[in-house]
């Protein structure tokens, strides 16, 4: 391994994680305030009883907390603990890196400078509405497989960190003492420490998943051998670019100017990129072992996964034009 090689993989891996750390922060600070503020008994009676409906909700919640693939985690794993049903969860955890302000802008930006047609009809609205649809539908179609395969499951599919806490319960009495509110002091200390415990925690998993994405990503016959065969076999390309953005976890606010780059490449590849990508990498798999149980982890690699390519495939037959640099 020769000197640029390593300074390579240290640059690739401290980008990673400096692109990751800002949202893992962000997301342990609401944590942090989801602890102490949400009580545990109001969090199920915000949603509809009716659990499609109640998915629905779930997969749109990015569009009021929008947080990035890695903070969101965190949000989610203590959204749980609060007693928030594991599918709304699951559909919030899947589309809000995807369905949010921030990010739907940021694939306009990228796209909004490639046109397609003799007519030069620009690609930016076309791949937020895409973007954004797909990913809501493989969200809410993920989270009702787990709502299913957690009523038939006869063991937990959540680790001991995700578990709602069990109530306990309270001894019969007459003189009921009433709980002191809470100081000031008491909230932020509360806070801090909640949040600094799942940032540390979740940390130490997005360094083992940035050190394996940054050694893929500095040996360069991995993406060039990707984009030659996406290039050469367009249908070959929407597996492989799901592959892609397995391999380079890139954040979702940025991963659309990498995929707007790609101007030779089907429509129905570069979608598949952009929602594999906040769904399904490295290191948000390595992160999912702190919350998920080997059960619920494959249960979201196969809906994910074949939700992903199937919507793809049928995106390449219904609409598919061959994208070229132009005006906007």
């Amino acid at each position: 391994m020769t000197a640029e090689t390593i300074n390579d993989f240290v640059l690739c891996f401290a980008g990673i994680v400096w692109e990751a750390m800002p949202f893992i922060v962000l997301g342990a600070l609401v944590a942090g305030i989801l602890e102490d503020v949400l009580p545990q008994e109001a969090v199920a009676k915000l949603l509809p009883k009716n659990v499609i409906l109640a998915i629905m909700i779930g997969g749109v919640l990015g569009l009021i907390f929008p947080m990035c693939e890695c903070g969101i985690v965190v949000v989610m794993r203590r959204l749980l603990r609060k007693g928030l049903p594991l599918s709304v969860c699951i559909a919030y955890m899947l589309a809000g890196p995807i369905v949010n302000v921030i990010v739907l802008f940021s694939t306009y930006a990228a796209f909004v400078a490639y046109t397609v047609g003799p007519d030069q009809t620009s690609l930016g609205w076309p791949m937020v509405f895409l973007r954004g649809g797909m990913g809501f539908l493989v969200a809410c179609g993920t989270a009702f497989v787990v709502h299913l395969v957690a009523k038939r499951s006869s063991t937990p599919l959540l680790t001991a960190t995700a578990m709602p806490p069990k109530a306990a319960a309270a001894p019969i009495t007459t003189n009921v003492t009433p709980l002191k509110k809470k100081t000031l002091k008491q909230r932020l200390n509360n806070i801090t420490s909640t949040a600094l415990g799942d940032y540390l925690d979740i940390m130490a998993f997005l360094i083992l998943g940035s050190l394996l994405a940054a050694f893929i990503k500095t040996n360069p016959a991995w993406t060039k051998a990707i984009q030659a065969a996406s290039e050469n076999q367009p249908m070959l390309a929407i597996p492989v670019m799901m592959l892609l953005a397995v391999l380079l976890c890139l954040c979702s606010e940025a991963d659309a100017f990498l995929a707007a780059s790609f101007t030779g490449m089907s429509v129905s590849a570069r979608i598949s990129f952009l929602v594999m990508g906040p769904m399904l990498d490295l290191k948000l798999l390595i992160m999912y072992t702190r919350v998920f149980r080997p059960k619920l982890i494959l249960t979201l690699v196969l809906c994910t996964v074949s939700q992903v390519f199937i919507y793809s495939l049928i995106l390449h037959q219904l609409y598919n034009p061959t994208a070229r640099v132009g005006s906007p």
